[in-house]
């Protein structure tokens, strides 16, 4: 019999959860309420030129799981600036694993 398995890796990597804490309030965020068809991805790249940080966003408002598209109008809060905080939130994230 053939072992399947004779050629394929016997140890799986995991990977463990960053855990990122919650954006301080700063008297620079803006406050924004949402429009119907606002995204957490299209907010991000508004705000900071980089899609990619949709999670700053859900994070500092509690919302995304599970998708990107918000509720429209709800307040939501657009930490700002960012680029210090992100940067020490995932240096922590990094040692606490």
């Amino acid at each position: 019999m053939i072992d399947r398995y004779k050629y394929t890796k016997q140890e799986m990597k995991r990977y463990n959860t960053a855990v990122i804490s919650d954006f301080d309030y700063q008297e620079t965020d803006y406050y924004i309420f949402s429009r119907e068809g606002d995204r957490l991805d299209a907010l991000a790249f508004q705000f900071y030129q980089d899609p990619s940080l949709w999670w700053v966003i859900a994070n500092a408002n509690n919302i995304g799981k599970g998708s990107f598209a918000i509720s429209p109008g709800l307040q939501i809060r657009i930490p700002y600036p960012i680029v210090d905080d992100v940067t020490d939130k995932l240096e922590q994230s990094e040692q606490n694993r």
